[in-house]
């Protein structure tokens, strides 16, 4: 049995990861702002007003958990934005970085003493930090928030080396959820959690470096793996 602590919980995506992880019988720490009802009915262990954007709250968070031995740490926690050149905010700029890179950067060095060997690290990116596929431009802080999300993992990867904790940057591709608006476009929640696991619970020093393709339909579910290893 495998010990998750997934950010986010509440809903979406992150509410989702906690369902199927129960369901196959391993435990689940879910922390958020504030629970939901889906959430509660669970069963899992929740750690509610989490913000994960300040080192307090973070804090309190690890000495709530001491003693627990964590196999995988899932940083699904985000914030989206928009803005243009036109409609440009300075401070809504700095709060989704602040939200969706420094944060889980933050976090993972305030939990890493509870992770072991072999422990896993998965960070839920966005095929909107991608720069050679920025089409339509605009959402700033978005956009450079989670480039930033992906250098970040990248250099955690390598610095976790000589300890064997994998890292793994996760495009959980276009999901139907409140942050997108619900699209019609999207796949479900259940489908990109589905897909996000199986790449989860395949990481280790030979897998990782490659890419996969989670709903080839939409071509958006690509999985980003960066390895200690340097593959």
């Amino acid at each position: 049995m495998f010990t998750y602590l997934i950010t986010g919980s509440n809903r979406g995506i992150g509410l989702e990861l906690c369902k199927q992880i129960i369901a196959r019988g391993d435990k689940v720490i879910a922390t958020c702002r504030k629970s939901s009802s889906d959430l509660k009915n669970l069963g899992v262990r929740i750690e509610e007003d989490i913000d994960i954007s300040s080192e307090d709250s973070i804090n309190n968070l690890r000495q709530a958990l001491s003693g627990v031995d964590l196999d995988c740490l899932i940083h699904n926690a985000g914030i989206y934005e928009y803005n243009s050149i036109d409609d440009f905010d300075h401070e809504s700029i700095i709060r989704q970085f602040v939200v969706n890179a420094l944060s889980p950067l933050s976090m993972t060095k305030s939990l890493k003493g509870l992770l072991k060997k072999s422990s896993k690290i998965a960070f839920i990116t966005s095929r909107m930090g991608s720069i050679g596929d920025n089409s339509s431009g605009s959402s700033y802080g978005y956009r450079m928030s989670k480039v930033a999300l992906s250098m970040a993992a990248k250099s955690l990867s390598r610095d976790l080396l000589k300890e064997d904790i994998y890292v793994a940057i996760l495009h959980p591709g276009l999901v139907s959820t409140r942050m997108t608006g619900f699209t019609r476009n999207g796949i479900s929640t259940k489908e990109s959690a589905n897909g996000l696991l199986k790449r989860i619970d395949s990481l280790d020093k030979i897998i990782l470096g490659h890419f996969g393709i989670l709903m080839e339909r939409f071509c958006l579910g690509r999985f980003n793996f960066f390895s200690n290893s340097g593959l």
